[in-house]
C-alpha cells in the first residue's frame, strides 16, 4: 500500500515535470540523396540557376508548436543560400562554382519560439561540364628547320580542364583540316604530316590552331586470361564508327571525333577489336565486343519565352487598380518553350517579385505552354501605393544536370480610379476670432486630402449644421470666414459648432467637426442699476454697491469701485473689488460724525465710480445718498431695525415672512390631524356648536378708542351660543349617554319660546358675555415718528418694487 502511495506521487510528480518542460525541436535525418531534412550529405551540381529551390528543410516539434526555419554563413563568406522561415524552402541565391569553391559551410537552425538548435552543415559542390580546357603558356612559338623528317615531332601542346571525370579529358584538334600538321588527340604533340615538307622560300611562318575540348564518351576494358605477366592489349574499332569516334589502343577509351552537332544517327553500333600482342609484338589472340553508343538529345536548349512577335524578354500591360480577384491579365500574351526532348524540356514556372499579388499557371510545362497570370489580392494592387508593379517570370529546368533557366520581366502599369475617400488631416479644427471681426473675416483653414489623381482627387468644401449660419467656406481652398453682414457677439453668443464636409467629383465624402470660439472686447462698460442710489448705514456695519459689466470674459466684465468725490473727504474706505463702503475707523459714534457735519447732518452724498479692467477701460458714475444711524436707535425699533437690515435685499424680508406663514400653516395641520384622530379614536361625535356673531352698528373711526372702551363691557352680548340638532348617528346605550357634555357654568340664558311640534331630545343653548378683566384704553399704536423709519419703508419698498419688475423679466 506504501509503495502504491509512492509510486502515485512519482508519477504525478512527472507529470508534472512532463506538463511544464518544453522540449526542442529537431530536424529529420532522411540521409543521403534526399531533399528534404537537414541537408546531411546533401551536395549540388555546380551549375544550378541561381534563384533555383534546392532543398527543404524539414523537422517537427514534440509539443506540436510552431517552427520556423533558418540558415546563416560566416561573416567571411558568401550567403549562397536563403530560406523561407516558415516553409524551409531553401533557395540558391549566388552562382556556384566547384572549381573555386568545393564545398559550403552553413548553419542551419530550427527554433520553436522558446528553443533554438542549430547544427553545422557542409554542403558538397559536385563538378559539372561547365569549364573550357584551358592552353598553359600559349601563344607557342616553336621553330622548326625546313629539312625536318616528315612523322617528326615538332611541338606539345598542353591544356587543362578544370571538371573532373570524362568532362576533364581533353583531346586535341586541328581547326584546319588541311595544314600539313596534325596533332595527337590524346597527347597534343603536333607532327609533321607523312609525305609533307617545309620550305622555307615559299612560306617562312604557318599559323596552327590547336583546338582543346573534352571528348570521352567510355572506356572499354579487356583483361588478359593468363595470369603472372600478361601481354600487352591492343584495343581498335573495327567497323561502325563512319569517322565519328576513336578509340584509344592502348587505354580503350572511346571519343568523339567532332561535333556531336554533326552526328548523323541515333544509334551507332560499333565494334571494339581486342588484340592480345607477343612480346615480340606479333598478334597472339583476338576478341571483339559490341558497343552501342545512343545519340540522345543533348539539353542545349534553356526555356525561352515568347511574346506575339518572337523571343521577348520583357512585358507591359497597362491596367486599373483594384482588379476583382481571380481576374486574368488578358493583356499578356506570353508563350514559354524548350525546344529539347523528353526530360530536358520539363521545367517549372515561377513569379519572382512581391508575393500573394498574382500567380502564374501553369506552374510545371512540358515543352511549350501558354503563360497565364492571375489576380491573388486584388487589396494590394494600388495606385497610391506603387504605380508600376514589376515582375519577373522564371522558368527553371527540373530534371536536367544543367538547370537551364531564363527570365522575363513583366510590368504593370497601373491606372487610377476613385476609390478613396476625402480624409482631412485632422477630425476637429478649433479657432478662435474676437468678437468685433468684421463680416468676412478669416477664421480657419481646413484641408483634405483625396489620394486619387485627375478628377477623382479634386475635394469641394462645404459646412452645415446650426451654427454655420454666420460662416461660409471657400469651395476650393478650405478657408472659412464670416458672413459678408455677420455681426458677432461674445455675450449674446460665445462658441459656435458646426460640420465641415470634403467630397469628391463621385460624392464620396468625410466629415470634421469646427469648433469656434469668440474672443470677448471690452466693449460693454459697467452699469449702476440706478445713477442716484440711497443707502441706510448703521455704525459699525457697511452698505454696499453693485454695478454689472455684461461683457462675456475675465478682466472685461470685473469690476473695480472707488470713491471719487466726497466732502469732506476722510469719511469713508470702499473696498476695491467688492464695492462695500464703511466709516473710517476713527469714527466711532454719531457725535463723532455730528462734529465734521457743518449741518450736523447725518445724511450724506458720494459719487462713486465702476471701472472694469479692460482694455481699453470704460468706467461710470452714481451719486450714493447714505443715512447713517447707529444701533441704539434702531433698538428702540425692532422695525425699523429689521427693514434696515433687510433695505438691501427685500427678498430676505419675502423670505422672512413666507418662513413664518409656512410655520403657522404646518402648526394649524398639525392641531387639526390631532384632533382629527383623537375624535375617531373615541368614536364619538360631538355636538357642533355653531357661534353666530351679531354685527353691530358701525361707529365713526374717529372715536375708535372711545368705541372700544365703551364697548368693552358689551363685548359679551356680542356672541351668543347656538346649537344645532344632535347627531343621529350617535348610538348610545344609556340615557346619560345621549346627553352632550355639560358646557362651563355662564350666566343664565336668556328665556326662550317652547317650540312647537314633534319632540324632540334637544341640547339647552348656552350663551354669555365676554367681559374683560381691567377696563382700560388699548395702547395708541406705535408711529414712525422718526425719518428714519419712514426712509427705511420708502428704500425698503422702492427695492421690493425693482426686483419685481426685475423678476418678471424672466417670466
Amino acid at each position: 500500500m506504501r509503495r502504491g502511495r509512492w509510486a502515485a506521487l512519482a508519477l504525478g510528480l512527472l507529470r508534472l515535470c512532463l506538463a511544464q518542460a518544453n522540449f526542442a525541436p529537431h530536424f529529420f535525418d532522411n540521409g543521403v540523396g534526399s531533399t528534404n531534412g537537414n541537408m546531411a550529405l546533401f551536395s549540388l551540381p555546380e551549375d544550378t540557376p541561381v534563384g533555383s529551390h534546392v532543398y527543404t528543410l524539414n523537422g517537427t516539434d514534440p509539443e506540436g508548436d510552431p517552427i520556423s526555419y533558418h540558415i546563416s554563413f560566416d561573416p567571411s563568406a558568401r550567403s549562397v543560400f536563403s530560406v523561407d522561415p516558415t516553409f524551409g524552402n531553401i533557395t540558391l541565391v549566388e552562382e556556384l562554382d566547384r572549381e573555386r569553391e568545393d564545398e559550403i559551410e552553413a548553419i542551419i537552425s530550427i527554433s520553436d519560439g522558446l528553443n533554438l538548435v542549430a547544427e553545422k552543415v557542409v554542403i558538397l559542390v559536385t563538378d559539372a561540364n561547365d569549364e573550357a580546357p584551358r592552353f598553359i603558356q600559349e601563344p607557342y612559338v616553336a621553330l622548326v628547320p625546313e629539312d625536318i623528317p616528315a612523322g617528326s615531332s615538332i611541338f606539345k601542346v598542353h591544356a587543362v580542364d578544370r571538371d573532373t571525370g570524362s568532362g576533364g579529358s581533353v583531346t586535341y584538334f586541328l581547326q584546319n583540316l588541311h595544314s600539313p600538321f596534325a596533332v595527337d588527340r590524346h597527347s597534343g604533340v603536333l607532327r609533321l604530316q607523312a609525305g609533307a615538307t617545309l620550305d622555307y622560300e615559299r612560306s617562312r611562318t604557318h599559323y596552327v590552331t590547336v583546338v582543346a575540348k573534352g571528348s570521352e564518351v567510355l572506356k572499354v576494358v579487356a583483361m588478359d586470361g593468363d595470369r603472372g605477366k600478361p601481354n600487352r592489349i591492343l584495343y581498335s574499332l573495327a567497323n561502325g564508327s563512319d569517322g565519328a569516334f576513336e578509340i584509344n589502343e592502348t587505354s580503350g577509351a572511346i571519343s568523339i571525333t567532332q561535333s556531336p552537332a554533326q552526328l548523323q544517327r541515333e544509334v551507332y553500333e560499333l565494334h571494339v577489336q581486342v588484340t592480345e600482342m607477343s612480346p615480340v609484338g606479333s598478334p597472339v589472340a583476338q576478341a571483339t565486343v559490341p558497343v552501342t553508343i545512343r545519340i540522345v538529345d543533348l539539353n542545349n536548349h534553356p526555356p525561352t519565352f515568347y511574346g506575339e512577335s518572337g523571343p521577348q524578354n520583357r512585358f507591359e500591360l497597362s491596367m486599373n487598380e483594384h482588379p476583382p480577384q481571380g481576374e486574368i491579365l488578358r493583356g499578356l500574351k506570353i508563350t514559354v518553350n524548350d525546344s529539347d526532348q523528353g526530360a530536358n524540356a520539363k521545367f517549372n514556372l515561377q513569379l519572382v517579385g512581391p508575393r500573394g499579388i498574382f500567380r502564374v499557371v501553369p506552374q510545371t510545362v512540358l515543352n511549350e505552354a501558354q503563360v497565364t497570370i492571375i489576380v491573388e489580392n486584388s487589396a494590394a494592387i494600388d495606385f497610391e501605393k506603387s504605380k508600376v508593379l514589376t515582375f519577373k517570370l522564371l522558368a527553371v529546368e527540373v530534371n536536367t544536370p544543367e538547370k537551364f533557366s531564363s527570365t522575363a520581366d513583366v510590368v504593370i502599369q497601373l491606372l487610377d480610379t476613385n476609390d478613396n475617400v476625402p480624409k482631412f488631416d485632422s477630425l476637429y479644427y478649433v479657432a478662435r476670432i474676437p468678437e468685433n471681426a468684421p463680416g468676412g473675416s478669416s477664421v480657419v483653414a481646413v484641408t483634405a486630402v483625396d489620394p486619387d489623381t485627375g478628377p477623382w482627387g479634386e475635394v469641394k468644401y462645404s459646412i452645415y449644421g446650426t451654427g454655420a449660419d454666420l460662416f461660409l467656406i471657400h469651395p476650393s481652398t478650405g478657408l472659412i470666414y464670416t458672413q459678408p453682414w455677420a455681426s458677432l457677439d461674445a455675450e449674446a453668443t460665445a462658441r459656435y459648432n458646426f460640420y465641415v464636409k470634403a467630397e469628391d467629383m463621385e460624392g464620396k465624402y468625410s466629415v470634421a467637426e469646427v469648433f469656434i470660439t469668440l474672443l470677448d472686447v471690452n466693449d460693454h462698460p459697467p452699469q449702476f442699476g440706478k445713477s442716484v442710489q440711497k443707502k441706510t448705514m448703521v455704525l459699525g456695519t457697511p452698505v454696499k454697491i453693485e454695478a454689472i459689466d455684461e461683457d462675456a470674459e475675465e478682466p472685461n466684465n470685473l469690476v473695480d469701485y472707488s470713491i471719487t468725490h466726497a466732502e469732506p473727504a476722510n469719511v469713508f474706505d470702499i473696498n476695491a473689488h467688492t464695492g462695500e463702503i464703511w466709516l473710517k475707523n476713527s469714527i466711532r459714534s454719531l457725535d463723532a460724525l455730528h462734529n465734521i457735519t457743518p449741518g450736523r447732518d447725518c445724511i450724506w452724498s458720494l459719487e462713486v465710480q465702476a471701472k472694469d479692467r479692460g482694455s481699453p477701460s470704460f468706467s461710470t458714475t452714481a451719486l450714493l445718498k447714505i443715512d447713517i444711524t447707529d444701533a441704539e436707535t434702531l433698538s428702540r425699533s425692532p422695525m425699523a431695525a429689521f427693514l434696515i437690515q433687510t433695505k438691501d435685499n427685500p427678498m430676505k424680508a419675502v423670505g422672512v415672512l413666507a418662513g413664518t406663514m409656512a410655520t403657522v400653516v404646518a402648526i394649524t395641520v398639525l392641531i387639526s390631524t390631532a384632533t382629527f384622530w383623537r375624535n375617531k379614536k373615541s368614536n364619538k361625535v360631538l355636538p357642533v356648536r355653531r357661534v353666530v356673531r351679531k354685527r353691530p352698528s358701525p361707529a365713526p373711526r374717529t372715536i375708535r378708542i372711545e368705541w372700544l372702551k365703551s364697548k368693552s363691557a358689551k363685548a359679551a352680548t356680542k356672541f351668543m351660543l347656538k346649537e344645532k340638532p344632535p347627531n343621529e348617528n350617535c348610538n348610545n346605550n344609556s340615557p346619560e349617554s345621549s346627553l352632550p357634555p355639560r358646557a362651563p357654568a355662564l350666566p343664565p340664558p336668556p328665556s326662550v319660546a317652547p317650540s312647537t311640534g314633534a319632540a324632540h331630545w334637544t341640547v339647552p343653548t348656552v350663551s354669555g358675555s365676554l367681559t374683560p378683566q381691567q377696563t382700560q384704553p388699548p395702547p395708541k399704536p406705535k408711529t414712525m415718528g422718526s425719518p428714519i423709519q419712514s426712509t427705511l419703508i420708502s428704500e425698503l419698498k422702492q427695492k421690493f418694487e425693482k426686483k419685481s419688475v426685475h423678476n418678471k423679466a424672466y417670466f
